[in-house]
């Protein structure tokens, strides 16, 4: 495919979610990915969801448009294959990212010795060297004990594994990094960075660890208000969900004007001599804010809210399920040229999001489907390593690698 990153070679191993969603994320701009995998498919061969015939959406959503290779890496000739198309010769190549550290023929210093300038971002769990998931990094740091209704004892974990979504994008911004200081100074170099550090970090840029530092009172749960600002949900007359923001002025004031409850909150400053213009000051207030404006809501079904709200340019949303978005939501449909209607092999046809990002200089590309296990085995072997038709053959007869014309599907464990 074409992007902004045409000729860039990267070598992917990995399982979970931020190493293959870097990998993606580099395919749909344009770089040639190359996955390998063992003869029997990955760790996330059959990680739900699944599609109806029993395949993993999830791995298909997040191996879009990359090559995959099938070898067997209990063997030291599918280990030497691997070896070779990572350091196999070409300007934009040399490029190894993974979360799947192995000490040995796969560890920097080695691969290294076969390519000089070589490129190896390595995302690890922690700087201890422990293994770690984002449903463990999350709790560790106490995000789950800020999360939920308020007075709820329990931590409430989150659904969406945010700090592997992040640590993905920082997996691409560290090959990208490293890639233009190699064509600006020849040199390759070992890139390494961890889950936690970077849900750690984050909670540093937010503010947090100050908060937790400096005030002696403990950030509690909040609900689905919005911390620091007004931010609140309500329940409408035909028993739906709406989601409205007051943070900045503008909004605060739109707010009050369709709801015609400027003298009520004119009111609630006088009782309680709060400026409301003042964001904290509608967080602290916000109990009673809300209720001044729970019967406006109560009194309408959400869609002639969401026109009053649309017209007078709010922030607002509905509360859906997943599924209803996807019905609902145009956004969320091929109506958005993000996203085109796709055929996954084994899946189905459904909207497949291609990269979010429009390059003026390029056309928006599509997305490309997931490829089979070992799809592209013998094209790697031969337009990458640079094996010969009868070596190819020899290591399909010996087993050494799997794929091309055999490659199956992957299924549910």
């Amino acid at each position: 495919m074409t992007g902004i990153l045409n000729g860039m070679r990267v070598v992917e191993s990995s399982a979970f979610v931020a190493v293959p969603l870097a990998g993606m994320t580099l395919a749909q701009m344009g770089a040639d990915v190359i996955r390998f995998d063992r003869l029997e498919g990955g760790l996330d061969a059959g990680r739900w969801p699944l599609a109806p015939s029993g395949q993993s959406l999830f791995w298909a959503g997040l191996n879009k448009g990359k090559r995959s290779i099938a070898v067997d890496l209990s063997r030291p000739e599918g280990r030497e294959l691997v070896t070779r198309t990572i350091a196999a010769p070409g300007e934009d190549a040399g490029i190894l990212l993974t979360n799947l550290r192995v000490r040995g023929w796969m560890d920097y210093e080695t691969l290294r010795q076969q390519r000089e300038d070589l490129i190896m971002v390595t995302l690890l769990g922690d700087r201890h060297g422990r293994p770690q998931v984002d449903y463990t990094v999350n709790p560790a740091l106490g995000i789950p004990d800020i999360t939920g209704p308020e007075g709820h004892d329990a931590p409430v974990a989150n659904a969406l594994p945010a700090w592997d979504l992040m640590a993905g994008h920082m997996c691409v911004s560290s090959v990208l990094a490293a890639e233009r200081h190699r064509l600006r100074h020849g040199v390759g170099q070992e890139v390494a960075l961890t889950l936690k550090d970077v849900a750690a970090a984050t909670l540093g840029h937010l503010g947090m660890i100050g908060d937790a530092v400096l005030n002696e009172t403990q950030r509690g749960k909040s609900g689905n208000a919005l911390y620091g600002a007004y931010g609140q949900d309500f329940l409408c007359a035909d028993g739906k969900r709406i989601m409205v923001i007051g943070l900045t002025g503008r909004q605060w004031s739109g707010l009050l004007k369709v709801t015609g409850t400027e003298r009520d909150m004119e009111k609630l400053a006088r009782r309680t001599g709060r400026d409301l213009s003042n964001e904290g000051t509608r967080w602290e207030l916000r109990a009673e804010i809300t209720e001044v404006l729970q019967p406006w809501f109560a009194a309408r079904p959400a869609d002639v809210i969401g026109e009053i709200f649309e017209n007078a340019k709010l922030t607002w949303s509905q509360f859906r399920t997943v599924k209803e978005a996807v019905t609902e939501d145009p956004d969320l449909s091929p109506d958005n040229p993000v996203f085109t209607e796709l055929m996954q092999a084994g899946l189905g046809r459904f909207p497949v999001p291609g990269h979010v990002a429009a390059f003026s200089e390029y056309d928006r590309a599509a997305p490309q489907p997931a490829p089979l296990l070992g799809e592209n085995t013998e094209e790697i072997l031969s337009d990458v390593t640079g094996l010969d038709d009868t070596e190819i053959s020899q290591l399909f007869d010996q087993g050494v690698v799997g794929g091309g014309r055999s490659a199956k599907l992957y299924t549910a464990a």
